[in-house]
């Protein structure tokens, strides 16, 4: 492909016409042996975990805010896990919109464990949940990607026969198993950019193509349940993705860009398996000491406090089944002795996981 006009609409090619011997060189093979034994190792860390919903709901909260950072929805982690469970009470729009992320993000997984497939009209739904409208695919022209300086760089498909089009062809890579003899690491990298290059929705196009990266290791095999997000990675590089983005559609070079996500797999991996480790260390520590010095013990009790950063009376009565009057002697109690961290606002109290709040800020001792 010959470099062209940034402002000019550059045509999409099917992914299938690329030929895959061009991923065969050695920085790239070296790159996905390293990667792939990451995912691997990851994979099993997280199949460690007695109550996987855990993983869920702790990293997918913390994926949804990487996320969003990208494209400037900016909340913290106290406004965000404080939404969780007094949303009435957090004013930051951003943090409800960050919570959304989460819920397309548990979306896209169910519809991927119940049919095995990724399809046009699932990534659809998933775009739906994140944005919280029936828009569907873009029918207006207009759509165009500006640089820092207001630049138009990218023009995508306009016509919203061809983007109809290329999302049936991209729904067929994806889940066309022989077609196409390459690596699934390497597929996802190919199949992120032709996403983001049909960029098929008025909003949420950077946002439902990372949920689609980790949904499609999941699809594929190589992750049981979505614990691996690469918005971390892309926030800290934010600069050389977006370049590397548009430095395929100008000047065909795939295999940077396949590169730079294969490094995105592998250190995001590194980094989840810590955090796991970190979890589990955590949970058990909990378990061992709350099951030696209450009564009221119960592996539905653990599942609560790491299922939910900040946890409440109410998520208590529902979760062990038990009265207000029970939840709130439990949960005093567990605060008394240093486990939760009890806080107020107006009338509400919430409670903060000490351990694994401390984890997931990066402040564990």
């Amino acid at each position: 492909m010959t470099t062209r006009r940034a402002d000019l609409m550059i045509g999409i090619s099917p992914l299938e016409q690329l030929d895959v011997r061009r991923f065969d060189t050695p920085a790239i093979l070296k790159k996905l042996a390293s990667s792939s034994r990451q995912l691997a190792e990851l994979k099993g860390v997280a199949a460690s975990i007695p109550n996987q919903g855990i993983l869920i709901n702790t990293l997918g909260l913390q994926e949804a805010k990487d996320s969003s950072e990208i494209e400037n929805i900016v909340t913290t982690h106290d406004e965000l896990f404080k939404d969780d469970v007094l949303p009435e009470a957090v004013a930051n729009p951003a943090a409800k919109e960050v919570n959304r992320y989460r819920q397309a993000l548990r979306l896209g997984f169910e519809l991927v464990r119940d049919t095995g497939l990724i399809t046009a009209n699932h990534i659809i739904q998933v775009q739906a949940e994140l944005e919280r409208n029936n828009a569907g695919f873009r029918k207006l022209p207009g759509t165009a990607l500006k640089n820092n300086s207001g630049e138009t760089v990218y023009t995508p498909p306009q016509d919203p026969a061809e983007i109809v089009s290329l999302m049936r062809g991209l729904e067929h890579f994806i889940n066309d198993g022989e077609g196409y003899a390459v690596d699934p690491l390497i597929k996802m990298a190919l199949i992120h950019h032709q996403f983001e290059s049909i960029h098929p929705f008025y909003d949420g196009n950077g946002r439902t193509g990372r949920i689609l990266n980790v949904l499609y290791l999941v699809k594929e095999g190589l992750l049981d349940v979505p614990v691996l997000y690469l918005s971390s990675h892309i926030v800290r590089s934010k600069t050389d993705y977006y370049r590397l983005l548009q430095t395929v559609r100008d000047e065909d070079a795939w295999e940077e860009w396949v590169l730079y996500m294969l490094e995105a797999v592998e250190l995001t991996a590194g980094k989840t398996i810590a955090t796991i480790h970190a979890i589990k260390a955590a949970l058990f520590d909990y378990k061992h000491r709350i099951r030696a010095g209450f009564k009221f013990y119960s592996q539905d009790l653990i599942n609560n406090l790491f299922n939910h950063p900040y946890t409440k009376i109410e998520f208590l009565q529902q979760d062990l089944k038990i009265s207000r009057l029970t939840a709130t002697k439990y949960i005093e109690a567990l605060a008394d002795a240093g486990f939760v961290q009890k806080h107020k606002i107006g009338r509400s109290n919430y409670y903060v996981n000490i351990a694994l709040n401390e984890i997931l800020l990066g402040t564990q001792r």
